[in-house]
């Protein structure tokens, strides 16, 4: 049998894809299937997603005219067999690479990505901005947004919902179920379905089924469990969605293409009322690797193809797993402390603690809002909640951080992880703003670690504080130094420490760059510049007594930190004006993330952009004592 021609090689756009025959689809999606499997090989990223709706992407992209026709994905983990179909092929093994392609989807990319995504929950409310504003005016184009049922925990997904059938007549929304069952997270936010599910008769059936799987051998009782929780979505999950204004399609296989394709082209022809169409997908599909892994190779390091063995980390621990284990031996000696996660427990190490304290480990899907008050309501009835949470997920929820936490003085502990920038996840993901938003609000307590000793303290202090809500932030990555004989002695609260003693400059960091800031005072030293380096802790409250000796002591004082403007420096700075310290001559320059979102690349070179590594700390004090720059980068 003579070996297929390569079609993909033929697709360099929708446009092209739209000229194969149906019969060929199949074929393209095995090849779609290959190249995004031999790109993240080479990048690393979000592997699992993608493969899993290689079928689905092909469909919407041989049906729907686009990108006259719009398509919104929601997160984004799972665009890259869009990528590639949309004339970005040649670019894809730049993927979350400094200069290349972005890990999710990006407007400035492509006239294909209409809506920039990272963020769970925002493809249908993004989609019905688009439907309206193509019904004003007066145009014909369809509107599709993806979104998957790990996404559908999320309120604002139901938010928009709720609208859509009020506000426009043709809008197309594609459940991505890839866990066989979103009776979970659509039945927590329903009551209606709760009293469905409830009824006389469904319970009849149910209790029928389970009475007969128990009597079944395990492997076959695991399946009837599965078929059980499938009928469910069919006969609740379609009234719940029927009864919002939708019609319901489903469920359907999503690596069937031609019944992909069929109902894809007979939802086009609905104009009375919005559209869901449920897919039932596997993540990981077509890659056995994947498909047998606890995490169906959700983010992944570089691999072997073959093997699907990953590129091996450094050893040291993470600032992650620091965190984790320091929460794990609070928890020992305090029964009142509890842990949340908004749907990340193993991105937050709070698997960890939910293998030793699963009873008192909580994951509350995406729904960071929730998460929050979650928290202050268990902290307003005497537990220790500590909310782990990235920064730039905890913006989600800014909301219920200043109303239900640090207006009544609730104890809240967040754990901040991923504080500053991210690498290969880019802006999306990048911690920026946290301790400008936190650090606003009257009360609470703002920490930095500036290693994962320095974290291991955190924790054992935000365990201590039991009467204002507090947080502590720390960076994506390893952490530096091992933890010493004070790892669980909590810190004073805002007192910071003097790292390194010096006359000339004074360097006060605030977060993880205290490392670059004592390599700074080192070519500072060579120069013959004494320099001071001071590990601040706190941003709220200040060290103040600390902050009038550096002023006083030096004719130079900077502040670094891994975080935007508005945050730590400009609190040092007001104070420094309250207390007249600029009076005096004083000259202080404030070290911050510039005031652009930055695009990923490699760490080490994102620091050099944003002025935060030891030759541009050292060159502003120079600049800032009247010398140039070039003797420190000699």
């Amino acid at each position: 049998m003579a070996p297929q021609t390569p079609l993909l090689d033929q697709v360099c756009l929708p446009a092209d894809l739209r000229k194969l025959d149906k019969s060929q689809l199949r074929q393209l999606a095995d090849e779609v299937r290959a190249e995004t499997i031999s790109a993240v090989s080479v990048t690393g990223g979000h592997l699992g997603a993608g493969l899993g709706v290689v079928e689905l992407t092909v469909a919407l992209h041989y049906i729907f005219d686009t990108p006259k026709d719009v398509i919104i994905w929601d997160v984004g983990h799972q665009a890259y067999p869009h990528k590639i179909l949309t004339g970005r092929r040649d670019r894809i093994r730049t993927l979350r690479q400094g200069g290349g392609l972005s890990g999710f989807t990006k407007r400035s990319e492509s006239a294909y990505d209409p809506f920039g995504a990272a963020h769970a929950a925002t493809s249908i409310s993004a989609a019905l901005g688009f439907a309206v504003a193509r019904d004003r005016r007066g145009e014909d184009s369809h509107v599709v947004a993806v979104i998957g049922d790990g996404s559908m925990s999320a309120g604002m997904a139901y938010e928009a919902m709720n609208n859509a059938a009020e506000t426009t007549k043709r809008l197309i929304v594609i459940l991505n179920d890839n866990d066989m069952s979103i009776a979970p997270p659509v039945g927590g936010m329903s009551s209606y379905l709760g009293r469905l599910a409830s009824s006389k008769t469904y319970r009849a059936i149910r209790k029928t089924a389970k009475s007969i799987a128990e009597h079944l051998p395990a492997p076959i009782h695991d399946v009837s469990k599965k078929a059980e929780e499938f009928a469910r979505t069919l006969v609740t999950g379609g009234t719940f969605f029927e009864e919002l204004g939708f019609h319901y399609l489903g469920p359907f296989d999503g690596h069937d293409l031609d019944t992909l394709t069929l109902i894809l082209n007979n939802a086009k022809q609905f104009t009375d009322r919005p559209v869901l169409i449920h897919v039932v997908t596997k993540k990981g599909k077509g890659y056995e690797p994947a498909e047998n892994a606890a995490d169906k190779y959700h983010g992944v390091a570089k691999f072997n193809v073959v093997t699907g063995e990953q590129a091996k980390g450094p050893a040291a621990p993470s600032y992650t797993k620091v965190f984790a284990q320091s929460l794990v031996r609070e928890a020992e000696k305090d029964d009142r402390i509890v842990a949340i996660t908004a749907a990340m427990p193993s991105g937050t190490g709070l698997d960890l603690f939910g293998q030793k304290f699963p009873e008192r480990t909580f994951d509350v899907g995406i729904a960071e809002q929730h998460a929050v008050t979650f928290a202050a309501g268990l902290a307003a009835d005497g537990m220790k909640p500590f909310a782990a949470i990235y920064s730039t997920f905890l913006q989600r929820g800014y909301d219920q951080v200043v109303h239900d936490v640090a207006i009544q003085h609730l104890p809240v502990r967040f754990a901040i992880d991923r504080a500053g920038l991210v690498g290969a996840d880019g802006a999306t993901h990048a911690g920026s703003f946290d301790v400008g938003y936190l650090g606003a609000l009257p009360g609470f307590i703002v920490m930095a670690a500036s290693d994962g000793n320095e974290l291991s303290r955190m924790v054992a202090t935000a365990a201590a504080i039991d009467d204002t809500p507090s947080a502590f932030r720390y960076p994506r990555g390893d952490a530096e130094g091992a933890l010493g004989a004070d790892a669980a002695i909590p810190l004073e609260i805002g007192k910071g420490r003097i790292v390194r003693e010096g006359t000339k400059v004074a360097l006060l960091s605030f977060g993880a760059r205290l490392g670059e800031s004592l390599k700074a005072a080192d070519k500072l030293a060579a120069m013959g510049l004494s320099t001071t380096v001071a590990d601040a802790r706190f941003a709220k409250p200040l060290d103040e007594d600390l902050i009038r000796r550096l002023a006083r002591e030096h004719e130079v004082l900077l502040t670094i930190e891994e975080g935007a403007i508005g945050g730590f420096g400009a609190f040092v700075l007001h104070f420094a004006a309250r207390d007249g310290l600029l009076d005096r001559g004083l000259k202080i320059r404030t070290l911050t993330l510039p005031d652009v979102f930055q695009d990923q690349d490699k760490p080490e070179a994102m620091y050099v952009a944003a002025g935060l590594d030891a030759d541009a700390i050292a060159s502003a004090a120079t600049l800032a004592l009247g010398r140039g720059v070039n003797e420190v980068r000699a």
